[in-house]
């Protein structure tokens, strides 16, 4: 990776999709030591989550996540997910944060030298073209070594960097001997609620 100590740096991280990944590839990540690397990395200013969260739960299983993030480093930006019934009855659930990471990319840009977005959405080639064109540098973390891969090849190739999240695992992977157990509510349920966000529209079962 190719970071310079003096960058102001930020992390916009799309929270569904960086999950898809690391599953794909077999490991979990470990926020804390994500953001204790990229610390070391330039001169942090900010690091962005972003996920939809299921308004209408009295409890939600990504919630225990979402508020370890926000109060260890993280800023959290979340909206309610949107129910509605497609044109075979089926009821699907839609939860795509797409549009406020590129606002807040681009409002937050002034106060940066280099982004890192985490997310391999080829949606996001424009949204890169545009911070570079505000000179801005900016890295892409996703990956390639799934099939099929994680990583848009037109984002791949617009980014200034490509980092593959498989190349992170042992610097950012969680321990699976740390993990709690299944029905340990700090953990198990995240998957379920993941995976649900890991689409724009989903069937719900």
């Amino acid at each position: 990776m190719i970071f310079y100590p003096t960058e102001r740096t930020a992390l916009f991280i799309d929270g569904a999709n960086l999950y898809s990944a690391s599953k794909a590839l077999g490991f979990d990540i470990d926020y804390k030591r994500l953001l204790a690397l990229f610390r070391t990395k330039g001169q942090m200013v900010r690091a962005l989550y972003y996920t939809a969260l299921p308004e209408d739960q009295e409890y939600s299983s990504i919630r225990p996540l979402i508020d370890w993030l926000d109060y260890n480093g993280y800023t959290m930006v979340t909206k309610p997910t949107k129910e509605f019934t497609d044109a075979s009855g089926r009821r699907k659930v839609k939860g795509n944060m797409d549009i406020e990471l590129a606002v807040d990319a681009m409002e937050l840009a002034d106060n940066l030298d280099h982004l890192v977005l985490f997310s391999g959405d080829g949606d996001f080639r424009s949204l890169v073209e545009a911070l570079q064109q505000k000179g801005k540098r900016v890295s892409v973390v996703s990956t390639l070594r799934t099939q099929p891969p994680m990583a848009a090849d037109e984002l791949r190739r617009q980014a200034d960097q490509f980092i593959d999240l498989a190349e992170l695992e042992d610097e950012i992977g969680r321990d699976p001997a740390e993990r709690p157990a299944r029905d340990d509510p700090e953990d198990g349920p995240f998957e379920v609620e993941y995976e649900q966000e890991s689409s724009e529209d989903l069937t719900e079962a």
